[in-house]
């Protein structure tokens, strides 16, 4: 998610949009509510609403990295569970061997040492204790051994469960602020752009629909009658796959924290795209950034990644003659931009 407005021209004629009864009606949304102030121009206040979404851009991505981190943690956890199941049933089963052989001993008259080794409470120091195995049979000894491997792996096992299960926990509540800091961003630019009069919110939407038109022209530039950006070769066969696949979900909605097939945030349209080449790319942003070789603005070809902002929080395809393809925030869709209006950092070539 980010902002992706252009900077407006000095030219452009500034206008008040908020007196005193529109400033009142102020949307409540949290302890701190947005709201525009008094005399504050359309300019100011698509800067602020812009701001609001490049954070929850940003938030969504640590949103993203936490909410993988958990998956990855309960599946751990899950196969840990299922592992230390298999574990004491194994163990079960031959402590329930000796047991047998305890009772059949116990019925014919007593039990010999060598089962009461079995049977301790202790056996590994009952064993490192006996002055020699000449008791104990070779099969006896090799039983026991196998119940004391077999308990210190179930104990390590549940002392990794405990670990993760803390880990777990703590993720868990990241991703539930995370959550909560989105969706109060989201708020509060919803509530900015709720104070617009219709003729306001017209003319931003006007604004966003030219500069979506001009680009996807620059994009389709000499396509003929495809439409779609020339593929040159000078790319990777996958990038240019995935630019074929993000093309198909133009319009899509955004929704932060969606992977496809039918609505998607930044890093999820690429990652959903690359996945339709055969590329399993990583879920964020941040981690998309070291995913293939980096290039230079200069350097881009139809498919490239291509990386924004300072914390590499926002990704999108590039789609050829200056233009990328990408899902940019909960107000706007999957839609061409200029490659230069947000602050480019680097492409990467994957593949």
């Amino acid at each position: 998610m980010a902002s992706h407005r252009r900077p407006k021209q000095p030219s452009r004629a500034r206008m008040t949009i908020f007196g005193a009864t529109a400033a009142a009606a102020s949307v409540a949304i949290s302890t701190q509510t947005a709201q525009a102030a008094p005399g504050q121009t359309l300019e100011e206040v698509q800067e602020e609403v812009d701001r609001l979404y490049e954070e929850a851009g940003s938030a969504t991505d640590e949103y993203n990295g936490a909410k993988e981190r958990e998956e990855q943690l309960q599946e751990e956890v899950e196969n840990l569970q299922d592992a230390t199941a298999r574990g004491q049933q194994e163990l079960n089963e031959l402590r329930a061997g000796v047991g047998s052989v305890a009772s059949a001993q116990y019925r014919n008259g007593g039990v010999d040492p060598s089962v009461q080794l079995f049977l301790s409470s202790d056996p590994d120091a009952y064993l490192d204790q006996a002055s020699t195995l000449d008791q104990v049979s070779g099969k006896q000894a090799e039983t026991l051994r196998l119940i004391e491997d077999q308990q210190r792996s179930l104990d390590q096992q549940r002392d990794e469960a405990s670990d993760r299960l803390a880990e777990l926990e703590e993720v868990r509540t990241e991703v539930g602020d995370r959550k909560e800091e989105i969706q109060g961003k989201l708020s509060e630019a919803q509530a900015l752009l709720n104070q617009l009069t219709a003729e306001q919110q017209a003319e931003l939407e006007a604004q966003e629909a030219a500069e979506a038109a001009e680009a996807a022209e620059r994009a389709s530039r000499d396509s003929g009658d495809s439409g779609r950006p020339v593929l040159d070769g000078s790319g990777s066969s996958y990038g240019e796959a995935a630019l074929s696949a993000a093309i198909s979900k133009l319009g899509s909605p955004y929704v932060w924290g969606a992977t496809g097939p039918n609505a998607f945030d930044c890093s999820g349209l690429t990652s959903w795209a690359f996945a339709q080449a055969g590329v399993s790319l990583p879920r964020t942003s941040q981690a998309q950034a070291n995913a293939g070789t980096r290039v230079s603005m200069s350097e881009l070809a139809p498919g490239d990644l291509v990386i924004y902002y300072s914390d590499l929080h926002h990704v999108g395809i590039y789609a050829g003659n200056g233009t990328i393809i990408h899902s940019p925030n909960s107000n706007s869709t999957v839609e061409y931009l200029g490659v230069d209006v947000m602050p480019f950092q680097f492409g990467v070539r994957v593949g």
